[in-house]
């Protein structure tokens, strides 16, 4: 970090402040006080605190919070811990950390000298809990777990948190395979990343076997092999499971993938190219040739990955940018010196936060449950970036460094990652206000009181009754709220089968029995953001005039009045644009072709439609695994091991033609047809 900048220990308020224990504040809350007293004065200061906040209590809700403030301040730890402001219902408001808890909490309780944010969080405030730490490193981590799992709203969270995918090449076969892996690092081997996408894994996964002829099937697959795979006449692989290759030389092909993975790249490009010319000299020009290729595929793989820096061999960069009330932060991954991706992030917080603030949040949430590389590069000072580093050090057990690069190729990068940053924005700004007409157009279209903060969509999906299973998605002014999506399994023992009007009752009812009737133990219902209502202002159905009266019929019994209902049922041969919209109480809607609300209303029931088919093709994939192919009319024990012994995998089956299943022996080309359509029966 900056070296002019004082350490951690002595930042207290700007340049010349007083010492205070408000400069303790976590890095997503600003100081409250740089002018009070030093911390023994506010030590001294601790009774006339608390009997100011007792004495307040008359004043509102901002007094009395500060009083509920006050009575956790005489039970709180002078030490380092974790405290979390709740609400009258129970509620998270806020997760913070200090290095002294008292100290901190008797900040909040001063009548003056808190940001409006902040007295809008003390005026919420009900009661504080507390988790006392043995350090403020291990408080860093904890407060930064609990961010992430409990999701307070004055707490700056990172959203949209998906696990990034690695490559694998696995450890736990005498052949070892490569392929994609996201998730849980269990499986014995050696894991390459993160990368910033699935597709970036893909891609660098193929132009690796090109490269050095690693087998990417599974164990079952290769197992099974009598004769070598597709692959292995393309050229992707070297064909270890029928002997095309032996023991040592597809251990050596190993090898030098992994040297390459992990940053040696250079070393087995000069290899290859000197077994290239070995092979010219001795006139092996086919063997030369298949070196001169895997050197193509080498270079294909670094030229895809933009640009490379010669003096970062790992490092993750992060940007910052701000405008509009939003926050995009921008982060690059380099690992082995080469460029693996870079992902936008749009993290929730109020504007009043600063970029320092900020990042200096999204960092800790970030590495929450990913392993920090050895050096961090920002875009911005943070504050605590010291305790931060430390933190960081202890979780991946080597020395992390945390800079903000002045000059050179460091500082190139952070630029990259700046310009990133700023046309990321850019684009989400284009699309909230796209989607902010779209919303005022569905208003004035349908009629509504307000624009919907939250719209629901149900759709449900099954073949001739089987596997049936229902799906909600969820938009907002920002978007699909996609971790908001729900699945319901259908599971009415009476229900006929098929029975569309049956099924979409079930779901509704499960969906809002629940946030009309509290559960049994008293546990509040929530959300998973607390931004973001519970309660839709709009549902909308996918079918006609029957599905919308079994939806009506729902939210009477329940005594749902305020939730506007909607049916879209599709148009004369399932044509797209000539869709007639259903509401209880008035004629039919239907809008013109071209109409941007119509378009909009399109997309929301095709993304329903969409979750629900995957949900139910899962389902039944699932069922097809524990039953194997008894399912099929006609298929036998002998057919089906017939079918296996050819193909390999259940997998294989599901994925060939009816030409290729005619193929094996004892399946005629009625059998082929079954299985097929088995396979690819469309969904209801």
């Amino acid at each position: 970090m900056n070296q002019d900048s004082p350490k951690l220990q002595e930042k207290h308020g700007p340049p010349g402040a007083p010492r205070d224990s408000s400069a303790d504040l976590p890095p997503n809350l600003p100081e409250l006080d740089p002018a009070a007293g030093a911390e023994e004065d506010e030590e001294a200061r601790l009774p006339e605190i608390l009997d100011a906040g007792a004495e307040a209590v008359a004043e509102g809700p901002l007094a009395i919070g500060r009083a509920a403030i006050a009575r956790a301040v005489r039970l709180a730890p002078v030490s380092s811990g974790v405290y979390r402001m709740l609400n009258a219902a129970g509620d998270v408001l806020y997760v913070g950390k200090a290095k002294s808890v008292r100290k901190r909490l008797a900040s909040y309780a001063r009548p003056t000298g808190q940001p409006v944010r902040i007295e809008r969080m003390i005026a919420a405030t009900a009661a504080v809990e507390i988790v006392s730490t043995t350090t403020e490193t291990e408080a860093l981590l904890l407060e930064a777990n609990l961010i992430k799992q409990l999701r307070p709203r004055f707490n700056v969270q990172l959203r949209d948190d998906k696990s990034f995918p690695y490559i694998l090449i696995t450890g736990d076969h005498w052949a070892p395979q490569i392929l994609k892996h996201r998730g849980a690092q269990s499986r014995p081997g050696r894991y390459f990343g993160p990368f910033a996408s699935a597709g970036a894994v893909g891609r660098t996964i193929t132009a690796l076997q090109r490269a050095f002829l690693v087998r990417s099937c599974t164990d079952s697959f290769f197992e099974s092999r009598t004769r070598p795979c597709l692959l292995y006449q393309i050229r992707r692989c070297s064909g270890p499971c029928t002997g095309e290759i032996d023991f040592p030389g597809y251990t050596e092909l190993v090898r030098e993938a992994t040297e390459f993975l992990s940053g040696r790249s250079r070393l087995v490009k000069e290899q290859l190219a000197h077994e290239m010319e070995r092979a010219s000299a001795e006139l092996e020009f086919e063997s030369a040739a298949l070196y001169r290729d895997r050197l193509a595929a080498l270079s294909a793989i670094q030229s895809q990955q933009g640009i490379n820096p010669r003096t970062v061999e790992e490092a993750d960069v992060f940007a910052i940018h701000q405008e509009g009330g939003y926050s995009c932060v921008e982060v690059f991954f380099f690992r082995t010196g080469q460029n693996w991706g870079n992902r936008a992030y749009f993290p929730r917080a109020e504007r009043s936060f600063t970029p320092e603030e900020v990042l200096g949040s999204f960092l800790a949430q970030f590495y929450d449950d990913k392993p920090p590389p050895r050096l961090i590069l920002l875009s911005h000072d943070v504050e605590e970036c010291e305790l931060l580093a430390s933190a960081l050090s202890i979780k991946a057990n080597h020395r992390v460094e945390i800079n903000v690069p002045r000059r050179g190729e460091k500082k190139e990068l952070i630029a990259h990652a700046l310009t990133n940053a700023r046309e990321a924005l850019g684009r989400k700004l284009a699309d909230t206000a796209t989607q902010a007409r779209l919303l005022q157009g569905l208003v004035t279209t349908l009629g509504l009181p307000e624009v919907p903060k939250r719209i629901e969509v149900y759709d449900n999906s099954h073949i001739q009754g089987s596997n049936a299973v229902g799906a909600m998605i969820v938009a907002g002014p920002d978007g699909f709220i996609k971790n908001q999506y729900r699945k319901f399994n259908i599971r009415s023992e009476g229900l006929t089968p098929g029975d569309d009007y049956a099924m979409m009752r079930e779901v509704l009812h499960r969906r809002f029995k629940r946030l009309v009737t509290p559960p049994a133990d008293g546990a509040k219902l929530k959300a998973d953001d607390d931004s973001f209502p519970q309660w839709p202002d709009v549902v909308i159905i996918d079918g006609g005039r029957g599905q919308l009266n079994a939806a009506k019929e729902i939210f009477d019994n329940l005594g749902l009045t305020r939730v506007a209902l909607l049916a879209v049922a599709k148009g004369p041969d399932r044509d797209a644009g000539r869709e007639t919209l259903f509401m209880p109480g008035r004629e039919a809607i239907k809008l013109e072709p071209r109409d941007p609300v119509l378009y909009f209303i399109q997309r929301l029931r095709d993304e329903a439609h969409r979750f629900v088919i995957g949900s139910h093709r899962k389902l039944r994939k699932k069922d097809i695994r524990e039953a194997g192919l008894q399912e099929i009319p006609g298929i036998g024990p002998s057919r089906k091991r017939a079918l296996l012994h050819h193909f390999g995998t259940l997998k294989e089956i599901e994925r060939a033609s009816i030409a290729d299943l005619g193929k094996v022996p004892g399946v005629s080309a009625e059998s082929a047809r079954r299985i097929f359509e088995f396979f690819h029966a469309r969904p209801g």
